[in-house]
């Protein structure tokens, strides 16, 4: 893993067709609604870029669990690739006769009753309005992290989940894989006292560049439906560096670093580190106090993230998190009785994702070797084993039990990032009440919590609202 990454890996995979594993699995489903305790759970894909490719590939492979039936993306390119590269996964295990039926509109495949779940792996942008929409009808959901792109919307995705009793995964895969256990060696130590009253947290999560000059707006390529692309952005021209590449699936895409679809590493990498230290804490349904954050936000009308960085909160407990540009990536958390650091190592997800320099140390260190040590008998909070994300996202939906990243501590962190960056905006110190989850007596604050769409269609109040759901 620290020579090969994930994404390698997933990549040779498509473009090669080998290297997965699976069991020829011959089934006959039964009528529909009647429980999926003895059946395979029919699975969509819904976005079929980067992250999407990772999450149908590592999720297809788990055979005895699960069908992927359906792939729904904007562009063309990308829906072919992913219908050809499920279809040749199929056939290389025996069978004949397969086919992965294709949508250009995901109202069309959410609407089919024969689906039991969906990925959702759009822009950040949509993610709320997809899996909200999906879980309204009735599917259980996987959704790539953050959990949403604004506050509000994590509100209204948890209310949906909650008022349809379904199943949803976040891609906080920290929380799971065996490469990065890491996380839960480190997180279970300060969560059980291993280092004595926690004094403050010190996380880094990269910072976003400029990629190189501004291009010039370009003609929309046929196989792209740009205008729903934009969904509830404000119209603007097309240009390719800043939406996804049209002849690889793997990098970076452009729209990352573009604050219309995106929040930039606060929510991009935030949202891994500051879940991590939520479960450290103890603060998987908490928030900080106040927040108060400085950044340097890219200067032009193309790339418009912040780069660098410095925030500030404190949590409950008089504990400091500091997130900074210039500490290493990963998270640092001093105690009374000790330190613990934890990341996923020195390797980059992709090559254009932020160096995870360890200082030496390796991923996970501590002050004493002994505050890592398994510990005999029962502790306060030992998290449950997870060792593929995805298969515990599908084990979920059969058991409906939580997942190990559920909607209710998704929505948290994606809080907790998201107020970052409102201080940002706003260049000031803000109070939050994570009770009410609101800023304290800050209408500014508050009213960024939502983004109202310029296209009435991508509304996602209405949409709550016509489902019988206060927002």
């Amino acid at each position: 893993m620290e020579k090969n990454s994930r994404r390698d890996f997933i990549r040779k995979s498509v473009l090669t067709g080998v290297g997965l594993i699976a069991v020829p699995t011959i089934y006959k489903r039964s009528l529909y609604g009647r429980g999926l305790a003895n059946e395979l759970i029919r699975f969509a894909q819904i976005g079929c870029g980067r992250e999407g490719t990772e999450d149908y590939v590592s999720t297809m492979k788990h055979t005895d669990l699960c069908r992927l039936v359906a792939v729904c993306d904007l562009d063309s390119k990308r829906r072919d690739i992913a219908k050809n590269t499920i279809e040749e996964f199929y056939k290389s295990k025996g069978e004949t006769n397969v086919e992965v039926k294709t949508y250009h509109d995901f109202h069309e495949l959410i609407a089919r009753p024969d689906i039991d779940a969906v990925i959702v792996s759009v822009p950040d942008h949509q993610h709320a309005l997809v899996a909200v929409q999906a879980v309204l009808a009735g599917k259980d959901v996987y959704v790539q992290k953050p959990l949403t792109y604004a506050i509000a919307e994590a509100k209204a995705l948890r209310t949906a989940v909650h008022a349809k009793n379904r199943i949803l995964q976040t891609g906080s895969q920290q929380r799971s894989e065996k490469p990065w256990e890491t996380f839960r060696i480190a997180s279970e130590a300060v969560r059980n006292g291993r280092i004595g009253k926690v004094k403050s947290v010190k996380i880094g999560i990269g910072i976003d560049r400029i990629k190189g000059k501004k291009p010039d707006p370009e003609q929309v390529p046929a196989n792209l439906d740009f205008d729903r692309w934009l969904g509830p952005v404000a119209k603007q021209p097309y240009m390719e560096a800043r939406v996804h590449p049209q002849n690889s699936i793997s990098g970076r895409p452009g729209w990352i670093t573009t604050e219309d679809f995106g929040l930039g590493m606060i929510t991009n990498w935030g949202a891994h580190h500051i879940d991590i230290m939520h479960w450290a804490l103890g603060q998987e349904l908490g928030g900080p106090v106040t927040i108060d954050s400085k950044a340097e936000f890219m200067q032009n009308d193309v790339w418009t993230v912040h780069t660098k960085y410095h925030v500030e909160m404190m949590y409950p407990g008089d504990i400091q998190v500091i997130l900074d540009d210039t500490y290493t990536n990963g998270c640092l958390f001093e105690g009374s009785e000790g330190t613990v650091f934890c990341a996923r190592g020195a390797a980059r997800v992709t090559a254009s994702d932020p160096e995870m320099l360890t200082s030496g140390k390796g991923p996970l260190w501590a002050s004493d070797p002994k505050i890592l040590m398994p510990r005999v008998g029962p502790e306060g909070k030992v998290w449950m084993p997870s060792p593929d994300h995805y298969r515990n996202w599908l084990e979920s939906i059969k058991s409906r039990k939580e997942p190990i990243a559920p909607v209710d501590q998704s929505a948290r962190s994606l809080e907790a990032c998201a107020a970052a960056w409102i201080s940002m905006k706003l260049g000031r110190k803000l109070t939050w009440d994570a009770k009410k989850e609101k800023f304290v007596k800050d209408k500014d604050a508050d009213a960024m919590m939502y983004r109202k769409a310029q296209d009435p269609q991508y509304d996602l109040a209405a949409i709550m609202k016509k489902a019988g759901l206060k927002f």
